[in-house]
């Protein structure tokens, strides 16, 4: 399982190269590295060492510390990200509730609807 600083330095490094519309095969080029060394950062696969995260940095006109802004602070031991779920989740209502009306969907709209979900809750 990643730790959840790789996986957020992952992220922001996609998010970048998105936002300035740079491929992974070309921010590899500029780095010296493989494209899917460059994936394998992005998903937290792999970690990025500080040398290569300045190289980055550099190729993507950030400063290193734009990796790390929006960083959750709270972590488990094993480094993933605590969330406030309640203890007994079946007992809380909202998300029993919540859970009735995803159901309720038919599935090809659900698959959307949790997709939707998960990016929203990756830009959290």
């Amino acid at each position: 399982m990643a730790h959840v600083v790789d996986t957020h330095v992952g992220k922001r490094i996609r998010q970048r190269r998105w936002l300035i519309a740079m491929t992974q095969e070309r921010l590899a080029d500029v780095v010296g590295i493989r494209f899917q060394q460059i994936q394998k950062y992005e998903t937290g696969a792999n970690r990025v060492s500080a040398s290569r995260l300045w190289d980055i940095a550099r190729a993507l006109d950030v400063p290193v510390a734009y990796f790390f802004d929006e960083m959750p602070q709270e972590c488990d031991s094993r480094g993933a990200a605590k969330y406030n779920v309640p203890d007994d989740l079946m007992s809380d209502r909202e998300a029993m509730e919540l859970i009735r009306s995803y159901y309720a969907i038919p599935e090809h709209q659900r698959r959307s609807l949790f997709e939707l979900a998960r990016v929203l809750s990756d830009v959290a």
